[in-house]
C-alpha cells in the first residue's frame, strides 16, 4: 500500500493549521460566513452562548476555514473537500474528521486526527502537556498581536535571560526578497496603529492568493509535486509573520517555520499510529512518552575535493566545471533527500533542513521506516561508488525521538544525540568490508572498461566511450554532466526531476547523461512549452519541478514553482564591457561574442585594471579567492538559544543558509557599492550556502566586497557574537583550480587560529575584522591622500619607495636587534624620496617638509601601531599601479 498521498493530505491540513492568523490579522472579507465557520470548524462552541463569545483566545482557527475556502476559490489548491484516506467528511456529533477541521481544532481536538495535528502543534512549539493547558490553550492574544513583529534569533543567542521589550531588531513585514532577510530596528519596521499593521498583514494575504495561481493547475492532480510549490509559496509570504504573539510568548518564530515543524510532525505521528494500528485519540493524547519519530540526519563527504578536482584538462574548461560541479553537488544532496522522502513514503514537508550538502527529514520510527533508510543507505553509497568511486558518499544517521524529546528541557540532548548518530555514520563509509547479501564482495573497481584510461578532466575516474567521442577525449559521464550543466546553467532557470528517462527524449528535453540515485534530470527555460511538464505531470513521470533561477533585480523570488536555493551567480558580458575590451589584453579573443556571454577567470582577472591614456591601463591582473564561514556554528546551535525547540532549529539553520545562499548570490549581481556603483558583478560565486562560501573576482574588488560581506553579516545577526573568519588568496589567472582551492584553505585556516577567531587572512597576514577595516578604509585612504598630495609636486610615490616600505612592515614586526632602528630607516627613507623629487622655490621646500612630516607621521604612526600587518593597504597601493 503506498502511503504518500495520504500523508501529503495529512501534511497539508497541519501545514494550513495556523493559515487563519494569516487572515484575521489581514482582516480578509468573510460576508457573514465566520460564524458558519466558527460552528463548522470549532467544535468547542457552545450552543446557545454569546455569537462572539470565546472567540477573543483562538479566533484564528474559525478563520482557518475561512482561509481555505479562500483558497479553494482560486481554483489552484487540492480539493479535499471529499472522502480521501485518511479523512472522512462524514459527521460524527457535532464534529467531522475532514481535513479543514482537523486543520481548524487544533486547540480543543476531539477525533484521532484533530489530535494528531494539536499534538504536532504543541510538540514544534516545545510545549510539556501541563504548560499547553495552561500557559497555551487558555491564553489571550494580546491588543498589540496585529503590530508584533517577528524577533530574531541571532540577537538572542549567548543571552541567558531576555526580556521581549528590551530587544532591538525585529524583521519587517514584507515577502521572502534578499532585503526582507535583514532585521531592522523595532521602531523602524512596527507600526504604530492596528490599521496599518493589518495592511501590511492584508498586502501578504492578497499576494498569496496572486502567488497560488502561478502554480500550474497541470501539478494540482499530483499532490506531493503541488504541496512542494506550495511550500516555497508559504515560505516567501509568511517567513516574516510570527507564529505566536498570545499570553507574553516572544514572536521569535514565523509561521512558515512552524507550519512546517507541525507539517513534518503530524505526518510521522499519523504514519506511526496508522501502521501500528492504534488509530485512537487517546493514543496520541496519552502516548507522548513513547519513541514514535524517527529523525533522520543526511550529510555528504568529500565535497570540496570533489568541486575542485582537476586533471590534465581541467583548466580549459575551469569556469564550466566549477559551477557545473558545484552544482551536481546541490542536485545531487537534493536528489538523495528526494530518494530518502520516497522510501520513506514522505512528502516533501517532511524534510526540514537541505542546505550545504545537509538535510534532516522527520519519519515515522516504524520497522519498514528503519527498513528503507538502510535500504536507501545501500543504495546512495552504490551510486557513489559506481559513479565517483568514493570520492563523495552519504552520510545517514538515524535516532528515534518521543513527543516529550521536544521540550525545550530535552531537546538540546535529542540533537547531540543525533549527530552523535551522524559522527558515527560518517566514520563508517560505504561498509566495503561487508559482504553484499548474496554473502559475496563487490568487486566494483573492476566494472568499468578501462580501454580509453582515465578521464582528462577528473584525472582519476574512467572515461566513458560516448562521452569521449563526443568531445573528442578522454571524459568521463560525471564529468561530461559538470560540463554540461555549466554550460546550461547561464541560459536555462528550472530543474525537471523525473522518474522515467525515455520520456524525457520524446518531449524534446535534453536530459543529463547520468541518472542521479535513480532520477534523470533536465534543465529546461522558465516557462512551460507546449505543455510539456503538464504533460509528464499528468502520466506520473514528473516528480518536482525546481526554480533554480536567482532572485531579479527587485528582490523577487515566487515564480510558481517550488525553490532551490543553489544557483551560483555568474559573471557575464554587458555593453560597457564592450566598451572597455582593451583592458582584457592578451586575453580579449575570449571576449567574443560579448552579447550575455560568460566570462572566463581570465578575463575577470582583468576587470579591475583602468585606463590611463590612450590604449594603456594599469592595475594587477590577478583573481582573489575568498573562503569563510561562520566561526564556531556548532556552539550556536547547540548552546546558543536559551530555550531550543524543535521549530527554532529549523529557523535558524533556514535563517542561516539565507545569508550565503540567497542574498550574497544576488548581491554580487546587483549590489551597489557606497558610490553606487555594480562592483561586485564580476565575482563568481563558487558555492555559497549552509554557513560559508567561496568567491573568485577580479582582486580588488574582491578585497573591497570581503569588507562589505563582513559588514552586511553584523547588520544581519545583529550579534556581535556571531562572526565569521574569511582567508583570501592572490593568484595569477592561470594558477590550477585546486591550488587556488588549497591556498585559500590554509588562508582560512590561519584566521581560525587566531585567537577569538572574528579575522581575516591575507598575503599571510591575520587581523581581525576591525583592523582589517581601519587598514583597507582608513589607513589606504591616508596613504592615497599623501600620494595625491606628493603627486601634485610631481612625486607619486614609485614603485620603489612602497617596496622599501613592504621591507620596513617586516621589520618593524622583527624582534631582531638590528630591525630595531626601522624609525630611522623610514625617517632617512622618506626624506631622500621628497628631497630628490620636489623640488623649487622656498615655498615649494616649505610644502616639501609639510609633506615629509605628515607621511612620517602617517606612515611611522601605523608601522608602529600594525608592524607587518601594515603590507595589507601598501601592497594594494603597489598592484594598483602595476602596468
Amino acid at each position: 500500500m503506498n502511503l504518500l498521498e495520504p500523508s501529503a493530505r495529512v501534511a497539508l491540513a497541519a501545514f494550513m493549521h495556523d493559515v487563519g492568523k494569516l487572515a484575521e490579522r489581514a482582516g480578509i472579507e468573510h460576508h457573514g460566513r465566520l460564524d458558519a465557520h466558527k460552528t463548522l470548524y470549532c467544535p468547542w462552541h457552545q450552543e446557545g452562548s454569546n455569537p462572539r463569545a470565546g472567540w477573543h483566545s483562538h479566533i484564528h482557527a474559525a478563520y482557518t476555514g475561512l482561509a481555505w475556502d479562500a483558497l479553494e476559490e482560486t481554483g489552484h489548491f487540492p480539493d479535499l473537500r471529499r472522502d480521501y484516506r485518511p479523512f472522512s467528511t462524514a459527521a460524527e456529533g457535532n464534529a467531522t474528521d475532514s481535513a479543514v477541521n482537523a486543520a481548524s481544532a487544533h486547540h480543543r481536538p476531539d477525533t484521532f486526527l484533530q489530535w494528531i495535528v494539536a499534538t504536532a502543534d504543541r510538540v514544534a512549539s516545545g510545549f510539556e502537556r501541563d504548560e499547553f493547558d495552561v500557559k497555551y490553550n487558555h491564553s489571550k492574544e494580546r491588543d498589540n498581536h496585529y503590530r508584533a513583529r517577528l524577533l530574531t534569533l541571532f540577537e538572542q543567542i549567548g543571552q541567558a535571560s531576555i526580556e521581549e521589550g528590551k530587544l532591538e531588531w525585529r524583521y519587517p513585514l514584507q515577502a521572502l526578497s534578499p532585503a526582507s532577510i535583514f532585521p531592522q530596528a523595532t521602531a523602524a519596521c512596527t507600526p504604530h496603529d492596528n490599521a496599518s499593521a493589518r495592511a501590511e498583514y492584508l498586502a501578504l494575504w492578497e499576494a498569496l492568493l496572486s502567488g497560488i495561481r502561478k502554480i500550474p493547475k497541470a501539478h494540482l492532480g499530483l499532490l506531493p509535486l503541488w504541496l512542494d510549490h506550495f511550500d516555497s509559496l508559504w515560505l516567501t509570504m509568511t517567513h516574516a509573520i510570527p507564529s505566536a504573539t498570545a499570553f507574553g510568548v516572544k514572536p521569535e518564530v514565523s509561521l512558515y517555520d512552524h507550519s512546517k515543524a507541525t507539517a513534518a510532525l503530524a505526518t510521522a505521528l499519523w504514519r506511526w499510529h496508522h501502521e501500528q494500528g492504534s488509530e485512537d485519540a487517546r493514543a496520541v493524547r496519552e502516548g507522548w512518552s513513547e519513541a514514535k519519530i524517527l529523525l533522520v540526519l543526511g550529510d555528504f563527504f568529500g565535497i570540496q575535493d570533489f568541486i575542485f578536482a582537476e586533471g590534465g584538462a581541467t583548466q580549459k574548461h575551469a569556469h564550466k566545471l566549477l559551477r557545473g560541479r558545484s552544482f551536481q553537488v546541490s542536485l545531487l544532496a537534493e536528489c538523495a533527500a528526494l530518494k530518502l522522502l520516497e522510501a520513506l513514503q514522505l512528502p516533501s514537508t517532511s524534510q526540514i533542513i537541505n542546505a550545504a550538502g545537509k538535510f534532516l527529514i522527520v519519519a515515522p520510527n516504524t520497522a519498514d521506516a528503519h527498513a528503507a533508510i538502510a535500504r536507501c543507505r545501500r543504495e546512495l553509497n552504490d551510486w557513489c561508488l559506481k559513479h565517483t568511486y568514493g570520492e563523495i558518499g552519504v552520510g545517514l544517521a538515524s535516532t528515534p525521538a518521543s513527543c516529550n524529546d521536544f521540550t525545550a528541557d530535552r531537546f538540546g540532548g535529542l540533537t547531540k544525540r543525533l549527530f552523535a548518530a551522524l559522527d558515527t555514520a560518517k566514520h563508517q563509509r560505504f561498509d566495503l568490508c561487508a559482504a553484499d547479501a548474496t554473502g559475496t564482495f563487490d568487486d566494483f573497481l573492476d566494472r568499468f572498461d578501462n580501454t580509453l584510461g582515465v578521464c582528462e578532466i577528473n584525472g582519476r575516474h574512467p572515461a566513458d566511450p560516448v562521452s569521449s567521442a563526443n568531445r573528442g577525449y578522454a571524459l568521463s559521464l560525471l564529468a561530461d554532466d559538470q560540463i554540461r550543466i555549466g554550460e546550461q546553467l547561464t541560459r536555462q532557470a528550472h530543474l525537471l526531476v523525473a522518474r522515467v528517462a525515455e520520456s524525457l527524449p520524446v518531449l524534446g528535453l535534453d536530459y543529463l547523461g547520468l541518472d542521479y540515485f535513480g532520477y534523470r534530470l533536465a534543465i529546461v527555460p522558465s516557462a512551460e512549452e507546449s505543455g510539456k511538464y503538464g504533460e509528464l505531470a499528468r502520466n506520473g513521470t514528473l516528480l518536482r519541478v525546481w526554480d533554480f533561477d536567482a532572485a531579479e533585480a527587485d528582490g523577487t523570488l515566487w515564480r510558481g514553482y517550488a525553490r532551490r536555493f543553489v544557483n551560483s551567480y555568474v559573471p557575464r558580458f554587458d555593453a560597457g564591457d564592450a566598451q572597455t575590451a582593451g583592458k582584457y589584453g592578451r586575453w580579449e579573443v575570449e571576449a567574443e561574442p560579448q552579447s550575455a556571454a560568460i566570462k572566463t577567470l581570465n578575463l575577470i582577472a582583468c576587470e579591475d585594471r583602468q585606463a590611463t591614456g590612450g590604449d594603456r591601463w594599469q592595475g594587477e591582473i590577478a583573481l582573489v579567492t575568498i573562503k569563510g564561514d561562520i566561526d564556531n556554528l556548532g556552539e550556536i546551535f547547540q548552546k546558543g538559544l536559551e530555550k531550543p525547540t524543535f521549530a527554532k532549529m529549523a529557523s535558524l539553520s533556514r535563517q542561516v543558509n539565507a545569508f550565503f545562499a540567497l542574498w550574497l548570490p544576488w548581491f554580487c549581481e546587483h549590489g551597489r557599492d557606497e558610490y553606487g556603483i555594480a562592483r561586485y558583478r564580476n565575482t563568481y560565486t563558487v558555492f555559497a550556502g549552509g554557513d560559508d562560501f567561496f568567491l573568485i573576482g577580479p582582486w580588488d574588488s574582491t578585497l573591497a566586497l570581503a569588507t562589505t560581506l563582513r559588514e552586511r553579516f553584523a547588520a544581519y545577526v545583529a550579534n556581535p557574537q556571531i562572526t565569521f573568519s574569511a582567508g583570501l588568496s592572490m593568484n595569477p589567472p592561470k594558477t590550477p583550480i585546486r591550488q587556488l582551492a588549497r591556498n585559500t584553505e590554509e588562508a582560512l585556516a590561519a584566521a581560525k587560529n587566531r585567537p577569538g577567531k572574528n579575522a581575516v587572512t591575507l598575503w599571510q597576514r591575520s587581523v581581525s575584522w576591525t583592523e582589517w577595516q581601519t587598514l583597507m578604509e582608513q589607513r589606504r585612504t591616508a596613504l592615497e591622500a599623501l600620494m595625491a598630495r606628493a603627486g601634485g609636486h610631481g612625486a607619486s610615490f614609485s614603485s620603489g619607495l612602497i617596496y622599501a616600505l613592504l621591507q620596513l612592515s617586516d621589520r618593524a614586526e622583527s624582534t631582531l636587534p638590528k630591525d630595531a632602528i626601522w624609525r630611522s630607516q623610514l625617517h632617512y627613507r622618506l626624506a631622500r624620496f621628497f628631497r630628490d623629487r620636489v623640488k623649487g622655490d622656498e615655498t615649494a621646500r616649505n610644502r616639501r617638509e609639510q609633506l615629509l612630516a605628515d607621511a612620517i607621521r602617517e606612515i611611522g604612526g601605523a608601522l608602529g601601531t600594525y608592524k607587518g600587518a601594515y603590507r595589507l593597504p601598501l601592497s594594494v597601493l603597489l598592484y594598483r599601479q602595476r602596468e
